[in-house]
């Protein structure tokens, strides 16, 4: 944790907009965008707390990212279907009081945002757990690639006000629906927090304006 906001402050120039957003304590779920396979260490450096993220168990990482991820920790994830193990281990951590890092898009396969997995939803009703917007930009290729080139990209990393809990519907049809109508919901957020041209899906959506006058951004 100490080590990534020390690397962050040397090797970037980060600016954190709505820090002010943040709880005080949790449990709370960070729900970002993903970009790049760099953004769980600016989502710790914008928090300034513990994050237990969830990682998708069938990504390919480099050695060193597999390194950063075993020593920091992180709660292995079946992106196509949660299993109890994932489900688990999350509960867990929000009964701690604790933070859990989602990014709903599931992978890093494009800069434009898109439909969310049913996770950050499913999680935050089961346990009655606000969720916390995060926009990250700013990262156009590996962080590894800026070092050798001797230069620190600008990353700007927004935090938008908490919303929810939501509650799900019993009925399991009117649940599915429900789990996407409220993703949907959750990417207008994250979508509020980062430049137009990176909305994807969402461009033009009628409610990203609107949350942007919520978070006074």
């Amino acid at each position: 944790h100490y080590l990534t906001m020390f690397l962050g402050s040397l090797f970037t120039k980060t600016t954190i907009i709505g820090k002010h957003h943040l709880p005080e304590k949790g449990p709370y779920i960070v729900a970002a965008n993903h970009f790049n396979v760099f953004d769980p260490p600016f989502v710790i450096y914008a928090v300034q707390k513990p994050v237990s993220f969830l990682a998708a168990s069938d990504t390919i990482f480099t050695f060193v990212e597999y390194l950063a991820l075993w020593l920091y920790g992180f709660i292995p994830t079946n992106r196509s279907n949660l299993s109890p193990s994932t489900i688990k281990m999350s509960k867990k951590v929000l009964k701690d009081h604790g933070l859990l890092g989602i990014f709903p898009e599931g992978d890093t396969e494009s800069d434009e945002l898109r439909q969310p997995k049913a996770g950050v939803v499913y999680l935050s009703a089961s346990h009655m757990t606000p969720i916390v917007p995060i926009g990250v930009h700013g990262l156009k290729k590996s962080l590894w690639s800026y070092l050798l080139q001797g230069v620190r990209p600008h990353i700007t990393i927004k935090i938008g006000k908490p919303f929810g809990p939501y509650k799900l519907s019993k009925d399991k049809t009117n649940k599915e629906g429900d789990l996407v109508e409220i993703g949907n919901v959750v990417m207008c957020r994250i979508a509020a927090l980062l430049p137009e041209k990176t909305h994807g899906i969402y461009s033009n959506n009628p409610k990203i304006n609107q949350f942007k006058k919520e978070n006074g951004i």
